[in-house]
């Protein structure tokens, strides 16, 4: 990004008629055309956001437009998902739409069966949002099921959205295999700028807002071409290199558990988890030490040069562990956890500092 900031097609407004809109307009249209074809969609499905959790937001609110009209509106979704949806869920209940949780198993997925009797019960549900990935313990949903089975109810159309944001540049898909109405993902989590994100639509749905009708009035603003630009680098790079990264991180989550499980006081969640298992992202682990609060262990290793969280950045601050509640982890047990992540960049010996470093934290407590 530095080595472009200089470029004069950056810094005019896509919108605007002259030289340097014009240039800005082709930068964003060559980011959006590159982000499309690495994503396997089609032609006019890809809007530029703030992020993914704008892109949720998005999705849930439109809703409210059957809502204002009197035709009833529901949300099926599960308690796994990330807080820009089940923190959304309060206001679209204050508003009078309902919204229905799924349970989840213990690996940390909704499970078909549970979700065809919620259909069943709930039949004022209008969208079904299931997240792809977990960004706390790493679960991959069996999504192509789920929405086979979400698709076989009679009634009412769903739309179906799913959080993509872990998937990306991670676990292979492509869009328009999937039968999904839209999706959300963020830069950040492959390696470009914070601020920009990407809502995939099939079809077009009524926002809640509007301003200059940019981006085909999905997401009006003057649009961050720099960040679509570095957006588009990104998930070229990432997408490129996937499949070998992917099995470099089976390989190194593989080894962190074993080496993890060897230690008396580290319980994998959920336990369960295989070193090797195509359930769970090799990207993310959840770890739990008996008497060392996550705070306290995350604080730990911040000094010793490791970069670990108690669950979703996004949820900073809060006490409260309400995926790993919902997987059935107790409370205690989810005081004392933590989430490891890899980066494409993790290599073995990284792994190995960070088992040595939580020997040694755990000898002092």
């Amino acid at each position: 990004m530095l080595k472009d900031l200089d470029r004069p097609d950056f810094f005019g407004n896509p919108s605007s008629g002259h030289s340097e809109g014009r240039a800005a307009r082709a930068a964003l249209e060559e980011a959006r055309l590159i982000c499309t074809e690495a994503l396997g969609a089609d032609e006019g499905t890809i809007y530029f956001t703030s992020g993914a959790t704008e892109a949720n937001a998005i999705i849930l609110f439109s809703m409210l437009y059957g809502h204002a009209a009197g035709v009833k509106q529901g949300l099926i979704t599960t308690a796994v998902e990330h807080p820009s949806i089940t923190k959304n869920c309060a206001p679209l209940e204050h508003m009078g739409i309902p919204v229905h949780y799924v349970d989840v198993d213990r690996f940390g997925g909704a499970v078909p069966d549970a979700l065809e009797k919620a259909l069943h019960k709930h039949t004022d549900a209008t969208m079904l949002a299931l997240m792809y990935v977990n960004n706390e313990t790493g679960a991959i949903s069996d999504l192509p099921s789920l929405i086979k089975t979400a698709r076989q109810r009679d009634g009412k159309p769903l739309h179906i959205h799913s959080d993509m944001v872990q998937a990306l540049g991670k676990i292979p898909f492509a869009l328009r295999d999937m039968d999904i109405d839209s999706a959300a993902f963020s830069a950040h989590k492959i390696g470009g700028p914070r601020g920009i994100g990407i809502l995939y639509l099939r079809k077009p749905v009524q926002t809640l807002y509007r301003g200059g009708g940019q981006e085909g009035g999905m997401r009006p603003g003057t649009e961050n071409t720099p960040g679509a630009c570095h957006f588009a680098k990104a998930i070229r790079l990432r997408t490129e290199a996937q499949t070998k990264s992917l099995q470099e991180a089976a390989a190194n989550m593989a080894y962190l558990i074993e080496a993890l499980r060897e230690m008396k006081r580290c319980t994998i969640i959920p336990e369960c988890r295989q070193a090797v298992d195509e359930r769970y992202s090799p990207y993310i682990l959840q770890a739990a030490f008996r008497d060392v609060p996550g705070e306290i262990m995350v604080r730990a290793l911040d000094d010793l040069g490791f970069a670990v969280s108690t669950g979703s950045a996004c949820s900073t601050g809060s006490k409260k562990r309400p995926v790993l509640n919902a997987i059935g982890i107790s409370d205690a047990l989810a005081f004392t956890a933590v989430r490891i992540s890899f980066g494409w960049t993790t290599k073995l010996d990284d792994i190995n500092a960070l088992v040595d470093a939580v020997r040694r934290i755990l000898s002092k407590f």
